[in-house]
């Protein structure tokens, strides 16, 4: 309901009254505009004031968004990921994944470093592939800062491994794109592969599973990325045992 904008307009005595909103949101949502300003010290005026700000013509209307506010994340309910990983691996045993992988992983294999690039969420992910990746042989960097300087000697022969849910994030479309035009392979690994950066990816691996939020938290399942992650790894440690 309060966005950054609204939060860094506010002065002193707004600051104050947003607090005691944010921490007593199902008391104010009932009470009137001279109860609130008794309760937080401040004039009705600075109230009415508060409510322009946050694009409510006067207390009635911002009690009333206040109170959609609270009935949306009452109706926030977590699901068990049980469904949607099942028919991924589903999907996995008879689609062509598993081909993708194998294409994925012969340009891995060729490369002289490898470079894991993600924000959140993807950013753990991109951690643990590339931890994952050195225990099996492949020495792998991770990069979680959109704007990691990233010099000439780590991008010569290098892939890049993207990992994006929504595969939109514009930090990591602006990364992927520079990139990209510097020479290095880019394999992403995200939900579906109609996404910004899986088309502009020279290899992309969807695992097509339902997306889902709990209020402003993408809370998708990552299962499907660490089984992918994994897969990769042992396919590129077992064709350096063949070449060797």
């Amino acid at each position: 309901m309060f966005t950054h904008e609204m939060i860094a307009s506010f002065n002193e005595l707004e600051t104050a009254l947003y607090n005691y909103i944010s921490q007593n949101s199902e008391k104010v949502a009932y009470m009137r505009i001279r109860e609130l300003a008794n309760e937080t010290h401040v004039s009705t005026a600075t109230i009415l004031r508060f409510c322009r700000k946050v694009h409510c013509n006067g207390f009635s209307e911002f009690k009333i968004k206040l109170k959609m506010s609270l009935e949306e994340k009452k109706k926030t309910v977590i699901k068990s990921p049980h469904h949607s990983i099942t028919e991924f691996f589903e999907r996995t045993l008879s689609g062509d994944l598993e081909a993708y992988m194998d294409n994925a992983a012969k340009t891995i294999s060729t490369a002289g470093s490898v470079i894991f690039i993600g924000l959140g969420s993807s950013g753990i992910l991109a951690e643990y592939g590339a931890r994952y990746f050195s225990s099996l042989g492949k020495f792998s960097l991770y990069i979680k800062d959109p704007h990691f300087p990233i010099h000439t000697k780590f991008r010569d022969n290098s892939v890049t491994i993207v990992l994006s849910v929504s595969g939109e994030n514009p930090f990591t479309v602006t990364q992927v794109n520079q990139l990209k035009q510097e020479g290095s392979k880019i394999i992403s690994i995200t939900n579906n592969k109609l996404s910004t950066i899986a088309k502009i990816s020279d290899i992309n691996l969807s695992y097509y599973v339902t997306e889902e939020w709990f209020q402003d938290a993408n809370i998708t399942t990552q299962v499907p990325v660490v089984y992918i992650l994994e897969s990769l790894a042992r396919k590129i440690s077992a064709y350096f045992d063949k070449t060797r």
